[in-house]
């Protein structure tokens, strides 16, 4: 029995409450990049919803408790991906969202926060800036301060991911998976420990922003004083101790990738399946071209948890 903060029958119970559409996302071969990176590859394919990441699966277990409860003000700090997700979940159950972010995210996500109602306030500094900020907004407001990773709904909302993983026809050995804050990494990870003990889950962080790795490998909370990362949506600097602990239970690796390898595994991405993803999504494929005798004849499935990127800061990686 895993130790963990998460459930399986409420990851389970979740799929009842998430909308369908963020759901039973693709999931399927790419022999193209398989063959370039020299192993089996199946993508999972997280962009193809209304906002663009897997992190709605999260936020519509929260709004749906929030609902319940007569609660109608939220807040949350995001980099991006979350903020629009709150925001769409938020507003189809009538709730008043407030997303604060820094003013150094990408203009294409502070844009679709905007235009998905929310109320977005901007900081000046990075994403550990905006989580103190949004529990500033929390207390003087006394409202429901979302935190990603350490408010199990979010963790137990991606799991769902992991589910769909176990149920699929096609078997793997091995799972990559971006690794930020940790409710993507925790969730799909603690799914398949449970379901398919066998699979290899292999977490991937950039070497700019390492302090959730770092974390795992030393097993205690590491900080670091700043990231320097195109991976905005993993960026964050202060691990949160709960979530390690979960990260510690079902992980097998963490390990870390150059910019460089992101920015080829974007390139590779978008030539071998059309998809423009943004960095943090192309963590996976990093990871395989930087040790590929490690991956070499197995099976990988990579999730790409999103895509929204600026397209002036994306062509100009690409092209390079």
């Amino acid at each position: 029995m895993l130790e963990t903060r998460l459930d399986l029958d409420r990851i389970h119970a979740a799929r009842r409450v998430i909308d369908p559409m963020f759901l039973d996302t693709p999931m399927y071969p790419c022999d193209a990049l398989g063959r370039r990176l020299g192993c089996t590859v199946h993508v999972k394919l997280e962009t193809a919803n209304p906002v663009r990441s897997f992190k709605a699966r999260g936020t519509e277990l929260v709004t749906s408790l929030l609902a319940g409860q007569g609660r109608t003000d939220v807040v949350c700090a995001s980099a991006g991906n979350l903020g629009q997700a709150l925001g769409w979940s938020g507003r189809r159950r009538g709730l008043n969202v407030t997303v604060v972010a820094s003013r150094r995210a990408p203009v294409a996500k502070l844009d679709r926060i905007r235009a998905l109602g929310a109320e977005l306030e901007l900081v000046d500094g990075d994403f550990e800036m905006a989580r103190e900020r949004a529990a500033d907004i929390a207390r003087e407001r006394g409202i429901r301060l979302v935190e990603d990773s350490l408010d199990v709904e979010t963790c137990e909302g991606a799991a769902t991911i992991g589910l769909e993983l176990a149920g699929a026809e096609s078997t793997f050995d091995t799972v990559l998976i971006a690794l930020g804050g940790g409710a993507m990494a925790t969730g799909v990870g603690y799914v398949l420990k449970s379901l398919l003990p066998g699979v290899e889950v292999i977490c991937v962080q950039p070497v700019g922003a390492p302090a959730m790795t770092r974390s795992w490998h030393e097993r205690r909370v590491i900080t670091t004083e700043s990231t320097d990362t195109i991976a905005d949506g993993v960026a964050g600097r202060y691990p949160i101790p709960a979530v390690l602990d979960d990260l510690l239970a079902v992980a097998d690796d963490a390990v870390l990738v150059h910019e460089s390898s992101i920015i080829a595994g974007m390139r590779m991405l978008l030539e071998d399946t059309g998809l423009v993803i943004e960095p943090s999504a192309a963590l996976g494929v990093a990871a395989v071209l930087e040790d590929r005798d490690r991956f070499a004849g197995r099976h990988v499935v990579t999730v790409l948890c999103g895509g929204n990127v600026d397209l002036d800061a994306y062509q100009r990686w690409v092209r390079r």
